[in-house]
């Protein structure tokens, strides 16, 4: 399987959360489920510009098919930057000191950053798949976000059909820039960065969401109690996408051998009118 042939990757330059101020516990009264997504949202702003970065140095020699998916690639990360620095600002405005959590992703950045180019788009690959897979789950189980602060799910939404959107773009990146290498070398550091980026999107997002409840006075076993039953049980974010984390492993894996264009086609009416002409 390779990208669909009439995909579209379109930016839609859409503004969130500028109404007004977005409740603390904007998820359903929940400061679990309100914690799992705010400490997400704080990784996007430096995370997406690195994305950027590794896709972008790459960009050179790319057949012209995939040249233009990797500007439209830019300009929905571009936008996403955007708008969830917008929405970060609500977090703070609510009383959460992000600042821990701001510093484990600059971190984490900076070390990447010391790694080569290749090796950083491995690293952007593994991770967009993470979001891809994400995404996936915002977009097909409603309940997720039910409940939720409207203009907060729709930012949500909208950044997921744009995630499942250009899913196969630092794949397709990636494989170009390899392309005389031996298939059991691009396995093997494709499935190694996988395992290192999932390590720390774990251990990371779990230590911010534990920061952040912690400010709302939820500690110890009933904040560690309150994740596992998150991630694990109901909704069970992490636990569902556990059979298509491991299908990255697989020699001929590709992020569209999974077509959830269904999912895109069933949320995109909203933003329709908020399209930016493709660059593709």
């Amino acid at each position: 399987m390779t990208t669909p042939a009439d995909l579209a990757i379109v930016p839609r330059d859409r503004r969130f959360t500028r109404g007004g101020p977005v409740a603390r516990h904007w998820l359903n009264g929940d400061p679990v489920a309100t914690a799992f997504f705010n400490a997400l949202s704080v990784t996007f702003p430096r995370g997406e510009a690195y994305f950027i970065e590794s896709v972008r140095a790459f960009r050179d020699d790319v057949p012209d098919r995939l040249a233009g998916e990797i500007a439209a690639f830019i300009r929905q990360e571009v936008v996403h930057t955007r708008e969830h620095l917008a929405f970060n600002r609500h977090v703070t405005d609510q009383g959460y000191d992000v600042t821990l959590l701001e510093a484990d992703v600059i971190k984490v950045l900076d070390l990447a950053r010391q790694r080569t180019p290749i090796v950083s788009l491995a690293a952007t690959m593994a991770l967009e798949h993470f979001t891809a897979l994400l995404a996936h789950e915002l977009l097909s189980d409603p309940q997720y976000l039910a409940g939720a602060d409207p203009e907060a799910a729709a930012l949500w939404r909208w950044h997921a059909v744009e995630e499942i959107e250009h899913k196969g773009v630092a794949h397709d990146t990636w494989v170009h820039a390899t392309r005389g290498w031996h298939p059991f070398r691009r396995w093997w550091l494709r499935s190694l960065m996988m395992l290192i980026v999932t390590r720390h999107f774990v251990h990371h997002r779990a230590r911010g969401m534990m920061i952040l409840l912690r400010q709302d006075g939820i500690t110890g076993v009933r904040a560690w109690g309150g994740l596992l039953r998150y991630a694990l049980v109901r909704p069970g974010i992490l636990r569902r996408v556990v059979l298509p984390w491991l299908a990255y492993f697989l020699p001929g894996f590709h992020p569209w051998n999974v077509d959830d264009r269904a999912l895109i086609d069933q949320a995109d009416s909203d933003y329709a009118d908020a399209r930016l002409a493709s660059m593709a």
